[in-house]
């Protein structure tokens, strides 16, 4: 895969402090993410996700680990549906606004929605988050009740105090089952009604997720993120089957960062100890935002020949302004950045090249990323020995670096 880099070498960072901007020319502060390959792996809102990250500066891939599969002709949901018609719950469990409506739907093409309607009237209707809340209203019910945290586990903690003994429990189910919920309800004496009203499925078209865990296992992608805990388990799932398990979790569990939309998202990463981050709200707005503010953290400025550099994925940043550079440029500047202010011989730049080459090769790069990046001084050449970044060592030790 193959990324633009920005092409607005006039934009500039926001600094990390006034102090560490040069420039007082009053030009544009660069967006957070520009110079970051991000992944959306999503399938519902792939394309809200991905203009909202590249709103931020981000160049976007997208490939859906899954796809949504409605039910309205699968005989278990006519079947449930059906069954609460004629039996109806106690209590309502809507876990998603897609799935609410969804069912909802599903019943009006075969004439029976507005009975399930009327039958969820007298049921006590839990909404799971405000998504689900909205459907459960749009329907023309009122919830009784939907917890702060968006959480299943907060709804089953509230219908386990509440009691659910000899109740009749329809629980809306969310693409998957919810085996740990509906258990402690059968538990607790409750008669569980499952609805699944769609399920997740592989791609149609497996290529771009295919060609997605290359980039994230060769080191092309800054950041993934992440919708849905069935997506995450897809993603690895896809992975073993390549062969590309174990360099795709190393990955994320160094220098790629793993963005969810929130704790139950995270699950499966979780179980391959990949450190993840979510916001506080699980909102796609605000995993960008989080996103937008963690990952540039990733990436110290370095005092270089009285410049700020900063390196991002396919960009460096000097002094804010953005100077596009070349996979092969980025990995030795990378190598070179690896140990500011070290010498580096030629041999390990070389090998961070890649392929056959010689000296020259090295002496090649070396010029084109001088001037790459605005300022020969930048990269000092030490005779006999290699390069190094010219690390402004009194500003370091001023700093405490």
């Amino acid at each position: 895969m193959t990324s633009t880099p920005p092409t607005a070498p006039a934009a500039r960072e926001a600094p990390d402090d006034p102090a560490d901007d040069r420039s007082s020319s009053g030009a544009a502060t660069v967006a957070p993410l520009a110079g970051f390959t991000v992944a959306v792996t999503a399938a519902r809102r792939a394309d809200e996700l991905a203009a909202l990250l590249r709103r931020k500066g981000a160049e976007v891939v997208s490939a859906p680990a899954l796809r949504i599969v409605p039910l309205s002709d699968d005989q278990r949901l006519a079947t449930a549906s059906r069954e609460l018609i004629r039996r109806p719950a106690d209590v309502v469990v809507a876990t998603t606004g897609i799935g609410f409506r969804g069912w909802v739907e599903a019943c009006d093409t075969w004439g029976g929605a507005e009975r399930l309607v009327r039958a969820m009237g007298s049921a006590r209707v839990l909404a799971r988050g405000p998504k689900a809340k909205g459907a459960i209203r749009a329907a023309g019910l009122r919830e009784e009740w939907s917890p702060p945290s968006e959480s299943s586990a907060e709804v089953l903690d509230y219908l386990l105090e509440s009691g659910v003994e000899g109740l009749r429990v329809a629980v809306q189910l969310h693409g998957e089952p919810l085996p740990d919920f509906c258990a402690a309800l059968r538990m607790a004496g409750a008669e569980v009604v499952e609805v699944p009203v769609y399920r997740w499925m592989e791609p149609e078209d497996t290529a771009p997720l295919d060609r997605l865990i290359e980039d994230v296992a060769a080191g092309g992608v800054d950041a993934v993120t992440f919708t849905s805990a069935p997506a995450a388990a897809a993603l690895l799932d896809r992975a073993r089957r390549q062969g590309l398990h174990r360099p795709l979790v190393e990955r994320l569990r160094g220098e790629t960062m793993a963005v969810c939309v929130g704790p139950v998202t995270a699950r499966p990463l979780m179980g391959e100890d990949v450190p993840t981050v979510w916001p506080a709200r699980a909102r796609i707005g605000a995993m960008v935002k989080r996103l937008a503010e963690e990952l540039p953290e990733r990436f110290p400025a370095l005092p270089v020949a009285g410049h700020r550099l900063r390196l991002r994925g396919h960009a460096a940043l000097v002094d804010g302004a953005v100077c596009p550079v070349s996979p092969a440029l980025m990995r030795v500047l990378r190598e070179l950045a690896r140990r500011p202010g070290q010498v580096r011989d030629r041999a390990d730049l070389l090998a961070s090249l890649g392929g056959d080459g010689d000296a020259h090769a090295v002496e090649t790069a070396v010029a084109r990323l001088r001037s790459a990046l605005g300022d020969p001084r930048i990269i000092q050449t030490v005779v006999k020995r290699g390069y190094r970044l010219a690390l402004d060592t009194g500003e370091c030790a001023l700093r405490g670096d």
